[in-house]
């Protein structure tokens, strides 16, 4: 691994990791619609070879496996040795994808051997996104596309804004991050995006906004619901994070706060969030 994204590497091979293989089937049902917008913005055809980057358990990267065929090839890596070892679990036998234990940004790539370079909210991380979208665009073919999903801002998407607001005035609050800092919302600037990918050398720039509903917490009833979405915030997400060293106290009434947040929002067996995301799509030169 490269001495970049040390951090990165280093949480998605921990706690990270660990809990996204945990609650692997619901997060990958969250993001089933996002990741199916990109593929459709990706338009993979039969034969085609594809780069997924930061592919997690691999959802995404069986699906462009489904749209290329037998004839195609789909490379999955990941930073995360539990994700990529969840991914080669799920995979069939005789189905055309490979998964890597690899950092995409410095990972030694075959020089235009891809038609796609794709990511389902897998490329908000690298330290040096231009270096990064430099170093993977090599292993594009000339003339091959990118497409991919990552997410706008924090105050768009209910699955932080929801129980981060909640908790406020119960736990002590913290400096907001840096919005250009490695993380899910890096991304979010959609001008720095553009920027991003042209200075790493590719044109045909285009970036759209997506929105949709998720469907966090699940359970045969409304407050079985409830109480999952609530379960889940604290385990996956920046809510774990800010409650990490604080007491049973203060845990319990930031509990009670995030349910209220949740039970404001429509569903029966599930309570459905609001998702707000780019699909952004490019294209590497052909000379």
């Amino acid at each position: 691994m490269a001495e970049n994204n040390v951090y990165q590497v280093s949480d998605w091979n921990g706690q990270s990791g660990e809990r996204w293989v945990a609650h692997q089937a619901r997060l990958d049902a969250m993001m089933a619609v996002f990741g199916q917008a990109a593929i459709e913005a990706a338009a993979p055809a039969t034969g085609e070879r594809v780069l997924d980057i930061g592919c997690g358990a691999g959802a995404s990267s069986l699906e462009m496996a489904a749209r290329v065929g037998a004839g195609g090839h789909v490379l999955g890596v990941d930073v995360s040795e539990p994700l990529i070892g969840r991914a080669r679990a799920l995979a069939p036998q005789d189905t055309p994808v490979l998964f890597q234990v690899a950092d995409a940004s410095s990972a030694e790539l075959p020089d235009g051997a891809f038609d796609i370079l794709f990511s389902r909210f897998g490329v908000m991380f690298f330290d040096d996104p231009t270096g990064a979208f430099a170093h993977m665009r090599r292993a594009l073919k000339p003339g091959g596309r990118v497409a991919f999903v990552c997410w706008r801002g924090m105050a768009e998407n209910d699955w932080v804004r929801l129980p981060m607001g909640a908790i406020k005035g119960i736990v002590p609050p913290t400096a907001p991050p840096d919005p250009e800092a490695p993380g899910p919302f890096s991304f979010g600037d959609s001008g720095r995006v553009a920027r991003i990918l042209t200075a790493a050398g590719f044109t045909d720039i285009a970036i759209a906004p997506f929105d949709a509903s998720i469907p966090f917490g699940k359970g045969e009833t409304r407050d079985v619901a409830l109480a999952d979405a609530v379960k889940m915030t604290l385990e996956v997400g920046p809510l774990a994070r800010a409650l990490v060293d604080q007491p049973d106290d203060i845990r319990a009434r930031a509990s009670a706060a995030v349910r209220a947040a949740f039970a404001d929002r429509a569903g029966e067996r599930s309570v459905m969030i609001d998702g707000a995301a780019w699909i952004v799509t490019a294209r590497n030169p052909a000379s």
